[in-house]
């Protein structure tokens, strides 16, 4: 049976502003000035510049308020005004803070420069420039350039010779046989840089072998053995078997010829560039410099755009205050420029407020890795978790994540992620927790250290951190041994 009643309930919404605030705390500094030109275009009321009434305003001390814990944090809004209020005049012509918003730890000397673009040649280009000088017929040239055109970027060519015969007959309506497309690839693989156009590493290795072999050179006669008939042993290291197959009795034989081997390029591609691609640099979001151990926290000045609303909108609104006020059209036009404004008003709070947030939650994680910022010693990194830094700055765990998500700082030892910072715990026969990543630093000096031709296995690497204190399992040894792209004791076996 249905029935009809009423139910109150409260429910939390997040106002458009707080939306919009969200989203440009977790913008990079990169991509913050994409979004304000976007905002700029969309909102005419809204300009880059400062007012000169402003000028005077010391920016040295903007840092402080932004830190301060009395701050307005990220759960604060600017009040959303009803449309359908009565305009006040007042509102919109007092130069209050919005009028001219000028940037925090903005010196006023920085100049915006564009980095240069560097020039260089395809790798396709220059495989294309290498078929010309070949002197092919027609035919040879078109299978040519299909099979350059298959090339990866690493230098590779996957695709099978069936599907690239196929390609050719359904997309060029061109006939030829596998044997002609093998023909022309093997002129290819002459091409440079040494290696280029293998079909798997095996090939690679051995094309840059054949490059280097006149009959002469023990170590790279013995080196293309090894690959022809050894593969699958040299890539799991198993050097006692590689000996018998070759039927060999010192590892002397084969010790040399090995070490050629792992000085080849395994990506060839890589030798040349992919094209006019401009240079991709880190920009940080923060800078923190250790000035005789006192540490100076700012936020890159590409955080803090000089944002302000246009005065002749202003001069708009004196016109209306002066004017018939039962003008219906004036009236109109008025109204679309208040919403405009309010949106610009929003904008530049959010702004501000996402610098107030950034360097509240960067600071506090100073503070708590301050042993750490000293010195840049790993083995000084506090266990942390985004809670630790939430009851710091008394704000949402979600927005702690929100600045730790794709934000870097530039410290004297180097530019790192916010995410660095961030570790479990591992405790200690002490009962003293330490940070994860001060494991993973003793596993990689254990590992630096040992001797190569008998590379600790993961347990042996368990045994000696619970001899330093380290309560670990071994399978969280192998966990981080992996998280630091070490492979396991057999692959690092050297002879």
């Amino acid at each position: 049976m249905q029935r009809l009643g009423l139910h109150q309930s409260l429910q939390q919404k997040l106002s458009p502003q707080q939306i919009q605030f969200i989203k440009l705390l977790q913008v990079p500094t990169a991509e913050l000035e994409n979004r304000i030109e976007e905002e700029l275009e969309l909102n005419p009321v809204l300009e880059e510049g400062e007012d000169e009434e402003q000028e005077e305003n010391s920016p040295e001390e903007a840092p402080e308020q932004a830190v301060d814990s009395d701050s307005p944090s990220d759960e604060q809004t600017p009040e959303e005004p009803n449309a359908n209020d009565e305009i006040d005049i007042n509102d919109y012509l007092r130069d209050d803070d919005y009028t001219s918003y000028k940037t925090y730890n903005d010196d006023g000397d920085e100049e915006e420069r564009e980095m240069p673009m560097p020039t260089s040649t395809s790798l396709h280009e220059t495989l294309m420039t290498q078929l010309g000088f070949l002197g092919l017929n027609e035919k040879q040239s078109t299978i040519g350039k299909q099979l350059i055109g298959s090339i990866e970027g690493d230098g590779y060519i996957r695709r099978e010779m069936e599907s690239i015969v196929n390609d050719l007959a359904f997309s060029q309506g061109f006939e030829t046989t596998l044997e002609e497309v093998e023909a022309v690839l093997k002129k290819i693989q002459s091409f440079d840089p040494a290696g280029i156009a293998a079909r798997n590493l095996q090939e690679c290795l051995l094309l840059q072998l054949e490059r280097m072999d006149d009959g002469q050179d023990v170590d790279v006669i013995v080196g293309k053995r090894i690959l022809q008939e050894c593969y699958e042993e040299f890539t799991k290291k198993h050097y006692a078997k590689i000996l018998k197959k070759l039927d060999l009795d010192d590892e002397d034989y084969i010790k040399d010829a090995i070490e050629l081997i792992v000085r080849l390029n395994p990506k060839p591609g890589g030798e040349v560039s992919s094209g006019n691609v401009k240079n991709q640099y880190v920009i940080p979001d923060f800078i923190l410099v250790n000035n005789n151990g006192k540490l100076e926290l700012s936020l890159n000045s590409r955080n803090a755009p000089e944002l302000r609303i246009s005065r002749s909108y202003s001069d708009m609104f004196k016109a209306y205050d002066k004017s018939d006020k039962k003008d219906k059209k004036l009236k109109e036009a008025v109204s679309f420029v208040k919403q405009k404004l309010d949106a610009a008003k929003w904008f530049i709070d959010a702004i501000r407020q996402r610098q107030h947030t950034l360097l509240r939650t960067m600071k506090a994680i100073v503070d708590f890795q301050f042993d750490y910022f000293q010195e840049g010693d790993e083995t000084k990194l506090r266990p942390m978790i985004l809670k630790d830094i939430a009851q710091m700055i008394n704000m949402d765990i979600s927005t702690v994540s929100r600045v730790a998500s794709s934000k870097t700082i530039q410290t004297d030892f180097g530019i790192y992620p916010l995410k660095y910072f961030f570790s479990e715990g591992i405790s200690t026969d002490s009962g003293e927790e330490v940070s994860s990543r001060e494991v993973k630093q003793i596993i990689k000096d254990l590992i630096e250290s040992e001797d190569k031709s008998k590379p600790f296995p993961d347990d042996k690497l368990e045994d000696l951190l619970n001899e330093k204190g380290y309560n670990i399992a071994r399978r969280t040894v192998a966990k981080y041994r992996e998280q630091l792209n070490i492979p396991v004791a057999r692959l690092r076996k050297e002879m």
